[in-house]
């Protein structure tokens, strides 16, 4: 299980450097993350939140920190991170992408899922990815529209295993990019850390002291 980040870079981005990824291509994000990485997680979750108050997206401009920051500390509705928690079946190679209606900010709905057992449902056409829970089994099935859709069965206390290797691999994720506006985005260290906390859903990393 992996939290991951879904992946466009805009034309022309030239505030700080950031990686070249397939576009919507998924980023595990983790602590393990090159600058440019970390870099590109940045650029995505705040052009992703350049909405206008009609919740379309404004096209603010590459270069201009002020206006293209504006998305992510100044959202007009709570932010949100395309993407979500990917899991993969190392024994068959099966796997359960994020759907398009549950981003990363509501990974933790997946605790709630495991609690209550409600299904638990991150998409619609053409690919519907829900997750059902049976007693102690979980079955996460990879579209629900598609009637021999492949499956991943595992046990409840797997799911909560692998639950918690997901949120220390966003905790990583967020001290490193902690560390990473220091040197990139010095005026904006603090907004911006909050800004990545509050859409991953985690606590504020403590900070380290200057070398």
């Amino acid at each position: 299980m992996q939290p991951v980040l879904e992946i466009y870079t805009p034309d022309d981005f030239g505030l700080w450097p950031v990686a070249e990824i397939e576009p919507f291509g998924y980023l595990p994000l983790s602590g393990a993350l090159s600058p440019a990485e970390v870099g590109t997680v940045v650029m995505r979750i705040a052009d992703y939140n350049n909405l206008d108050s009609d919740g379309d997206h404004t096209q603010q401009s590459a270069n201009a920190l002020g206006s293209f920051l504006h998305g992510l500390l100044a959202p007009e509705d709570g932010l949100v991170a395309p993407g979500g928690l990917r899991v993969i079946d190392t024994s068959t190679s099966v796997t359960f992408l994020p759907g398009c209606c549950d981003g990363l900010e509501s990974w933790r709905d997946w605790h709630q899922f495991v609690d209550d057992g409600n299904l638990l449902g991150f998409g619609h056409d053409p690919v519907s990815p829900v997750a059902e829970r049976f007693g102690d089994t979980v079955r996460l099935t990879v579209n629900a529209e598609q009637r021999d859709s492949p499956v991943i069965a595992l046990s409840v206390t797997e799911l909560r295993h692998h639950l918690a290797g997901a949120e220390s691999d966003l905790a990583d994720f967020l001290a490193l990019a902690a560390d990473w506006t220091s040197g990139h985005l010095p005026d904006h260290r603090a907004p911006v850390t909050a800004a990545l906390a509050h859409v991953l859903d985690l606590p504020l990393p403590a900070v380290r002291p200057e070398p």
